[in-house]
């Protein structure tokens, strides 16, 4: 899909246009978008399909990459699946002279917040300071993401304290994915954006990336956000890692629990079976012919029974 925009300048709404009607400081967002559309937009702009294509690979990296007459970033942003289940995505972003463009595999909330509702925040025509709002917005939604999985993760705790279903470590097993993906997106992120700082003070780059003082704190601001990241999703996913094991380590002990309460009964049970079988053989034995030998037999069971358990329940075993 080929959405095209320009913020007018009179009411700072969001106008929309088409490759017909290019203007300066036009915005054009290519999401998931068509063999045609990806060329059409390459010829209108004069930017390479290739580059364009880049962006809509699921497993492309964050990077930064410079052409004669326009950049490319490559961010991995994060999405939201489920309720348990996160992922990255890389998120495009091309500077050229003119126009700014995002591609997308699929529609993401980092490009949603910049609607015609929120278009008083941002202008197209400023190409620079729009991309690192793009790029703060991703980087405070990592932020979001994050404390959606502590919460998540501190109710799991919870119902795992109740009952070790195998529904709720399904659901911790993927918390912890997520927490990898975002851990691999925001080291690369990172990387990405200390290249961004390098390069704004470049002469041979000031004809496509224009960064005044305004431009610059709001990246050191991307900077700091991006660090705070990484910095939450390393400490949580030591917490889910510590939380696994340490759940794994409760199966394991009440497993060893039920399995030797369960030997206990067993060599209780043996006693009773073993006095049967002595006095069950077809020789004379003792109380054969007694009235009242049932009874002896069955008390003698009892007690060595009851003679056992005690002892194994001073061992701890019952």
């Amino acid at each position: 899909m080929l959405h095209i925009v320009k913020t007018r300048m009179d009411t700072g709404k969001l106008e929309e246009l088409t490759l017909d009607t290019l203007e300066k400081g036009t915005w054009l967002q290519l999401t998931n978008p068509t063999a045609a559309e990806l060329a059409a937009v390459s010829k209108a702009v004069n930017v390479d399909i290739d580059n364009l294509r880049s962006a809509l690979d699921d497993e492309e990296r964050s990077r930064t990459e410079i052409e004669d007459n326009y950049m490319m970033v490559i961010t991995n942003v994060p999405v939201m699946r489920s309720q348990f289940a996160y992922d990255t995505l890389p998120l495009g972003i091309i500077l050229t002279t003119d126009y700014i463009i995002t591609i997308t595999l699929e529609a993401v909330e980092v490009i949603n917040e910049f609607n015609q509702r929120n278009s008083h925040l941002f202008c197209t025509f400023k190409r620079t300071r729009f991309m690192f709002q793009l790029l703060y917005k991703s980087a405070t939604l990592y932020l979001r993401n994050l404390r959606q999985i502590s919460r998540l993760t501190d109710e799991l705790e919870l119902q795992l304290r109740k009952s070790m279903e195998n529904e709720h470590l399904f659901r911790l097993l993927e918390l912890q994915k997520a927490l990898t993906y975002f851990t691999v997106s925001l080291r690369s992120n990172g990387t990405m954006l200390d290249k961004l700082l390098r390069m704004r003070t470049n002469s041979n780059l000031q004809h496509i990336i224009k960064v005044f003082e305004e431009d610059e704190d709001l990246l050191e601001d991307v900077i700091i956000e991006n660090k705070q990241a990484r910095e939450m999703v390393e400490m949580y996913t030591h917490i889910v890692r510590s939380m696994l094991e340490t759940f794994s380590s409760i199966i394991s002990n009440n497993l060893n629990r039920v399995m030797r309460f369960l030997t206990s009964i067993t060599i209780i049970l043996a006693i009773p079976t073993m006095i049967a079988s002595f006095f069950g053989v077809n020789v004379p034995v003792p109380m054969a012919e007694e009235g009242y030998g049932f009874a002896m037999v069955v008390i003698l069971s009892l007690s060595a029974m009851a003679s056992i358990a005690f002892l194994l329940r001073q061992k701890g075993m019952v």
